[in-house]
């Protein structure tokens, strides 16, 4: 399948879903780019604790609403 073929497919797809689905899937989303920055900011500040991660993160939003 083409990257083309495979875009309209799941914007066809997301069509077809609820609200409360397509909000499901974002919401999935969100927690994925989450864990994936908190891996990044583990791996900037390995002896970081829980705590100082969620704050890392919490600035890296803040930047991007921000710009």
């Amino acid at each position: 399948m083409k990257p083309q073929e495979a875009l309209a497919r799941q914007i066809a797809r997301y069509r077809e879903m609820t609200c409360g689905e397509r909000i499901a899937v974002a919401l999935r989303l969100h927690e994925l780019a989450s864990e994936m920055a908190r891996v990044g900011i583990r791996a900037q500040y390995p002896t970081a604790d829980p705590g100082t991660v969620e704050h890392h993160l919490r600035q890296r939003r803040r930047l991007i609403y921000v710009s």
